[in-house]
């Protein structure tokens, strides 16, 4: 029943750290391309660096210890193309997700381009009045060249974008959930361990702290794309949040089967690192890259790597 509480306890702190990461989110400026790309390059690099400390060298360490010896790499390759595979099944499973949420950032930043429309109507009349009526062309449109683009055309290329856009994010928050999810176990599994040879009460206080401590970039890294991709403040910091409340789900899981646990926890956690690499390779780093932002992309991921490396390390 102690290690039951205290599992809670311990995973719902590191849910609480994600939480905090999450809401840097009401600070950081949002809603610019720049600071999307570079963000989600961040996200990359926390991602990059937690599948190899946090996930894949854990599992390997597990796998060895349950006896696989050098064949260590199996169970964790299967995980690891478990994951990747799960991922790309979930993006085949996502167009009514993703509509929905393109839906919601649509029509904010119809209101947005409504109120700018309004202001430069009012600006565009007054000149009106003055010199005759106004002909609007691009800044890069001779005067004699004939206006071709179509308006209609343009929204259908612009919702387009805007889903693929959307699709990357919620593969993101996926991605992060399901890293955060073995780590629930783990914590689970280190509370329920408490009075095994070898194993007290304050070295699953460790392991509670320096993943709760890990999360705090990865709250950081779902909520500010979100807010920049055009989310409210406070749903991306719902979502970030989100990302870590399935941790004191997976602890109480951890708990109640440790036995079954402990023998599929180095597969958990490879599937975790798989499903996170994929994503950053087939959706973070093409959408961080689109614009022409390939180098604060890669700034981003960077940072995030050493930042996300420095805490993994520190805290082993």
């Amino acid at each position: 029943m102690h290690g039951l509480l205290n599992a809670v306890y311990g995973t719902l702190f590191t849910w609480g750290v994600t939480a905090l990461g999450s809401a840097c989110v009401l600070v950081v400026p949002g809603k610019r391309r720049d600071v999307l790309d570079i963000s989600l390059g961040f996200s990359g690099g926390v991602m990059l660096a937690a599948s190899y400390w946090s996930l894949l060298n854990p599992a390997l360490e597990l796998a060895e210890q349950q006896g696989w010896g050098k064949g260590s790499c199996i169970p964790v390759t299967l995980g690891l193309v478990l994951g990747a595979g799960f991922v790309l099944l979930a993006d085949v499973l996502l167009p009514d997700t993703v509509t929905l949420m393109s839906d919601e950032v649509g029509a904010r930043k119809k209101c947005e381009s409504e109120e700018q429309e309004c202001s430069g109507k009012s600006s565009t009349s007054h000149d009106t009045a003055r010199h005759g009526t106004l002909r609007h062309r691009k800044p890069d449109q001779t005067p004699n060249e004939e206006e071709s683009t179509d308006p209609n055309q343009d929204k259908t290329v612009e919702a387009k974008l805007r889903a693929v856009q959307l699709r990357r994010l919620v593969l993101l928050i996926v991605a992060i959930t399901v890293h955060n999810f073995p780590e629930g176990l783990a914590v689970g599994v280190g509370y329920a361990s408490v009075g095994r040879p070898g194993v007290d009460l304050q070295q699953a206080h460790n392991l509670a702290l320096g993943i709760g401590l890990q999360n705090f970039p990865e709250g950081l890294a779902v909520s500010v794309p979100l807010k920049a991709a055009g989310f409210s403040t406070i749903n991306s910091f719902f979502w970030g949040q989100a990302s870590g409340m399935v941790e004191p789900i997976a602890g109480i899981i951890g708990v109640i089967c440790v036995a079954l646990v402990e023998q599929i926890l180095s597969i958990a956690l490879s599937f975790a690192a798989g499903a996170m690499i994929w994503v950053v390779c087939n959706d973070i780093v093409p959408e961080a890259s689109s614009y022409n932002h390939t180098r604060l992309c890669s700034i981003g991921i960077i940072v995030g790597f050493v930042v996300m490396m420095c805490l993994d390390t520190a805290l082993a």
